[in-house]
């Protein structure tokens, strides 16, 4: 039988998501949460599949709540009754793979539009 992951407090939470840099995710109810902007449904649908291949290939599943131009993810541990390393770490790796670009030194030219950015640059638009 495999041991249960300790799970963090709500007080605890922040914290580790501060500590980690995941700073427009946040605790609601029972889950880690973070919501994408895109600048459009084809984006919006790149980013849905970009995060469905991480959770299977890492064996821990997002819920997704999409709609044009926006992709919210949630988090947790339903086997442990909570949050857990396991949730920071996948919502780490989404974090890296949905907002990655090329440096400005690389010879890719990156996306031609907005495609999915984070809420610091995302403007007015909600």
């Amino acid at each position: 039988m495999a041991t249960k992951l300790p799970t963090y407090s709500d007080e605890e939470i922040p914290a580790k998501l501060s500590e980690l840099g995941l700073d427009e995710w946040y605790l609601e109810g029972e889950w880690i949460r973070r919501k994408y902007n895109t600048d459009g449904w084809p984006s919006t649908l790149m980013a849905v599949n970009a995060v469905g291949y991480l959770c299977e290939a890492a064996g821990h599943h997002a819920d997704l709540n999409v709609t044009w131009g926006k992709l919210w993810v949630k988090l947790a541990t339903h086997s442990a009754g909570g949050i857990t390393d396991k949730d920071f770490a996948m919502a780490r790796k989404i974090e890296d793979t949905v907002l990655w670009r090329p440096e400005s030194d690389s010879p890719l030219d990156g996306p031609m539009g907005k495609f999915v950015f984070s809420k610091s640059t995302a403007g007015t638009r909600g």
